[in-house]
């Protein structure tokens, strides 16, 4: 479904991403673990069109994704639930959700993925008026992802989905996440620095360091890896 072949970003003539390149198909569930500077949010950007490529090629279903315009690449079925949740703080949590389904297929399928973000998330449907400001941080994250889902996409970008949230809050968000990817078999490619529960719940690991690939392959084998672990995130 994505496929990244040597993709490489410059931000202000430091090297963000270099040459980095794997594959997510169809219904599987990839994860991007790395420390701080690595290049993970980039990468998501990157993907997204709100930065720059300076190298390399992504493709999406086989169309060149580079050549798409970034308000069009949600119309092809892929979301992006940022980094921090980002949500309307002045607007509704209905409202909020009406906006994650302007891509065309959100907007026809809406009611039924309305449906399906409140079974998730039951705390969305009870405060379904409430602004989205007065929400606390889990029940934003939890909006941010129900978003993403307003648009029924095929690829869902989760960046750092447990970014300033409790360990126990953080722990609810990564089982909604797998129940999400099980019921719906959707295509999921997550970020994220806690890497246990990001390894634990993906299909395959990509790991990143300083902007490359260190070592792609599927969780056991990641899991296993102390070594490229502890040198990506300690250093040694």
């Amino acid at each position: 479904m994505l496929q990244l072949d040597r993709l490489t970003v410059h931000y202000g003539g430091l090297k963000a991403l270099s040459e980095v390149s794997f594959q997510v198909r169809q219904g599987q569930f990839v994860a991007v673990v790395g420390a701080n500077g690595a290049g993970k949010s980039t990468l998501f950007k990157a993907i997204s069109g709100t930065v720059p490529v300076t190298g390399g090629r992504i493709q999406f279903d086989g169309a060149d994704l580079l050549s798409i315009p970034p308000h069009d690449r949600p119309h092809l079925g892929i979301a992006h639930v940022p980094e921090g949740r980002k949500v309307f703080a002045s607007l509704t949590v209905f409202e909020n959700l009406e906006l994650g389904a302007h891509a065309v297929t959100g907007r026809k399928v809406f009611n039924e993925s309305l449906e399906f973000i409140y079974q998730m998330f039951p705390i969305l449907a009870e405060r379904r008026q409430q602004l989205a400001g007065t929400l606390s941080g889990g029940q934003q994250q939890m909006l941010a992802i129900g978003r993403g889902l307003a648009a029924a996409p095929r690829l869902l970008l989760l960046d750092e989905p447990s970014l300033g949230l409790a360990p126990v809050v953080a722990d609810e968000i990564f089982d909604r996440i797998s129940q999400i990817h099980r019921e719906r078999e959707l295509t999921i490619l997550l970020v994220e620095q806690r890497v246990g529960e990001a390894l634990e719940a993906c299909d395959q690991g990509v790991l990143l360091e300083s902007g490359r690939v260190l070592k792609v392959g599927p969780r056991e084998e990641l899991m296993g890896g102390e070594s490229a672990l502890r040198s990506a995130y300690l250093g040694i």
